[in-house]
C-alpha cells in the first residue's frame, strides 16, 4: 500500500514529460512583435521656434506740452489720420495771457530803449557843447567831465536795453509756440489705437508730457521674437522666417529676419537694480523683422507663432526620431531594422532633423522598417502597450 503514492507520482511526472513537447509543438509560443515604422520619403524642415508680439512698426504717443483742461477731442479710437491733422486742442487761455504778458514786456522795452536812444542824442550834444565852450574858456572842465560820464552810462543803459529786448523776444516766441501747443497736430500718416485723456480732463506737463492719444502706423508690423538662449546660436539675420496667429492658425506669415538684438532685454532691469539674473531664470534674445500688412489683419500685441527655418528638403529618406539608438563617436546613431521578423542592427548617418524626423543620408533605404518600441523594454505590468 505505501507504494501506490510513488506510483502515482512517477506517472505524473511521465505524463508532463510526454505533454511538454506535444504542446510546445502543437502550440509554439507568440512571436516577439514590435512597433516599426517605414524609412519613407517627406518634406523636412529644420527650424527654431519662437514666440513673438506684434507692434506696429512706427508708433508715437501723443502728448501734451502744455498745461490745461482738453477742451475738444477731434478724433477717435480707429480714425485714420494725415500728418498736421488737428487730433486735440487745449484750453488756450492760460497760454494767451502769457503771450499778451510777454509782448507787453517786449513794447516796455522797446520803449524804454526808444527813450534812452534819445536821451544819448542829448548827451551827445551837451558834450559837444561843453569841449567848444572849453575852448574858449566858457566852461569847466568838470562840466566837460560830467557830461562825458552821462554820455558813457547812457550808452550802457541802452546796451542793457538791447539785452532785455533780445530776452522779450524770446519770451515772446516762447508763449507764442505754448499757444501753438495747445492745438494738437498729428506727427505722421496712421491710426489712433488708443485714447488716453478724454475730453475736460486736465493735463499737467511740469514733470513729464502726459500721453493723450496714441498713434501708429499699421502699414507694416514689427515681430518680437523671443528666441532662447539655446538656439540663438543657430539663428542669424537673413533668415527666413514665418509666423501663425491664434486667430489664423492655417495662415502663414512670411518674411525675413532683420536682426537679433546682442543682449535680452532683461539686461537693462538687471544693471538698474544692480543685480544678475540667476542661473535658474530663462534668457531671451529678442529677433526682429517687418511684415507688411496692408489689410491690416495683424493688430498690436497679437501673439505670433515664429518658426526661423534653419534649413529643408523636399522628398528625402526620412525616418522617425524615436527610432534612434545610442549615438556613436562618429555622429551615427544606431538603429535596429526589422528583416524576416528578425531584429538586426545598423547605423545611420542622418541630416536634417526636425525632432520628430531625421533625413537618412546613409544606412538605409526606403521601405526599411525601422523599430521604434521594443516590447523587451516594456514594465512588466504594461507587456501590450506598445505592441502591434
Amino acid at each position: 500500500m505505501k507504494k501506490r503514492p510513488l506510483r502515482w507520482l512517477i506517472a505524473i511526472a511521465l505524463l508532463a514529460l510526454i505533454a511538454w513537447p506535444i504542446g510546445h509543438f502543437l502550440f509554439p509560443p507568440a512571436k516577439p512583435h514590435y512597433l516599426t515604422a517605414p524609412v519613407a520619403r517627406m518634406d523636412l524642415e529644420e527650424a527654431v521656434l519662437a514666440s513673438g508680439t506684434l507692434k506696429p512698426v512706427k508708433q508715437v504717443s501723443v502728448g501734451a506740452q502744455v498745461n490745461g483742461q482738453l477742451k475738444s477731442l477731434k478724433v477717435k479710437l480707429g480714425d485714420r489720420v494725415s500728418k498736421g491733422q488737428l487730433l486735440a486742442e487745449i484750453d488756450p487761455v492760460l497760454q494767451q495771457n502769457e503771450l499778451r504778458k510777454a509782448e507787453a514786456g517786449l513794447a516796455r522795452a522797446e520803449a524804454e530803449q526808444r527813450a534812452k536812444a534819445a536821451q544819448l542824442v542829448q548827451y551827445e550834444l551837451a558834450l559837444k557843447r561843453q569841449k567848444t565852450m572849453l575852448v574858449s574858456d566858457a566852461s569847466s572842465r568838470a562840466d566837460l567831465e560830467t557830461a562825458q560820464a552821462q554820455l558813457d552810462s547812457t550808452r550802457a543803459e541802452l546796451a542793457a536795453l538791447g539785452a532785455q529786448i533780445r530776452q522779450a523776444t524770446v519770451d515772446v516766441d516762447t508763449a507764442r509756440a505754448n499757444l501753438g501747443y495747445t492745438r494738437i497736430v498729428a506727427p505722421m500718416d496712421g491710426e489712433i489705437i488708443s485714447v488716453v485723456t478724454q475730453e475736460g480732463q486736465t493735463v499737467v506737463s511740469a514733470q513729464s508730457a502726459p500721453t493723450i492719444l496714441i498713434m501708429a502706423n499699421l502699414d507694416t508690423m514689427t515681430v518680437k521674437a523671443q528666441v532662447s538662449e539655446a538656439d540663438v546660436v543657430r539663428v542669424k539675420p537673413g533668415q527666413q522666417v514665418y509666423f501663425t496667429i491664434l486667430g489664423a492658425p492655417g495662415k502663414r506669415f512670411y518674411s525675413t529676419l532683420g536682426a537679433i538684438e546682442p543682449a535680452p532685454e532683461s539686461i537693462g532691469t538687471d544693471s538698474g537694480t544692480g543685480t544678475s539674473s540667476t542661473t535658474t531664470t530663462a534668457v531671451y534674445y529678442n529677433g526682429l523683422f517687418d511684415v507688411p500688412n496692408p489689410n491690416h489683419v495683424l493688430k498690436t500685441s497679437m501673439t505670433a507663432q515664429v518658426v526661423i527655418v534653419q534649413g529643408g528638403a523636399r522628398q528625402v529618406l526620412a525616418l522617425p526620431v524615436a527610432a534612434f539608438g545610442k549615438q556613436g563617436k562618429d555622429g551615427r546613431y544606431a538603429v535596429r531594422v526589422l528583416e524576416n521578423d528578425q531584429p538586426q542592427d545598423r547605423e545611420v548617418r542622418i541630416g536634417l532633423n526636425d525632432n520628430v524626423n531625421a533625413q537618412v543620408l546613409e544606412g538605409l533605404k526606403e521601405g526599411d522598417k525601422v523599430i521604434v518600441g521594443d516590447p523587451a523594454q516594456l514594465p512588466a505590468d504594461k507587456p501590450n502597450e506598445m505592441l502591434l
